[in-house]
């Protein structure tokens, strides 16, 4: 499979290793163009249904995941799937959890964690990552 997404398009964030990933919010439309090959769906209930591979991983609104290990996983994964395939993040927003999630997939690819959330709001969303308790858990993501 090949990436077709092009860098600089709507919600796509290039991560230093040239892999894209795209962050959107669900409850806007689906964004015109291809869709993704994986998606991680960061909600605190059973997301929609859709016609690619898709995981959830449970994650209420302005919180933290409910599964450290398994947000590691699933974003280990979806950063590992990016290299060759469109992957997205989603939340309800695209704000806050997929902020905090691009930003934890920053620094699987190599941003310092302490530069990460930064990483994000200059090159994704300039209010990503809503709370500080996000922030620190970006801080964190790689122990």
């Amino acid at each position: 499979m090949t990436q077709t997404w092009e860098p600089g398009s709507t919600g796509v964030l290039s991560l230093p290793s040239g892999r894209l990933v795209r962050g959107r919010g669900l409850r806007r439309q689906l964004p015109a163009g291809p869709e993704p090959h994986f998606s991680v769906f960061l909600l605190g209930k059973q997301p929609p249904k859709v016609t690619w591979d898709s995981r959830w991983l449970r994650w209420p609104d302005f919180r933290l995941p409910t599964s450290r290990t398994q947000a590691q996983a699933l974003l280990s994964e979806a950063w590992s799937r990016a290299e060759s395939e469109r992957v997205e993040v989603a939340c309800g927003g695209g704000r806050g959890r997929t902020g905090t999630a691009l930003a934890c997939l920053a620094v699987l690819d190599g941003v310092p964690a302490a530069d990460a959330v930064g990483f994000v709001r200059r090159h994704y969303d300039s209010r990503a990552v809503e709370t500080p308790w996000q922030r620190r858990y970006v801080l964190r993501f790689a122990y």
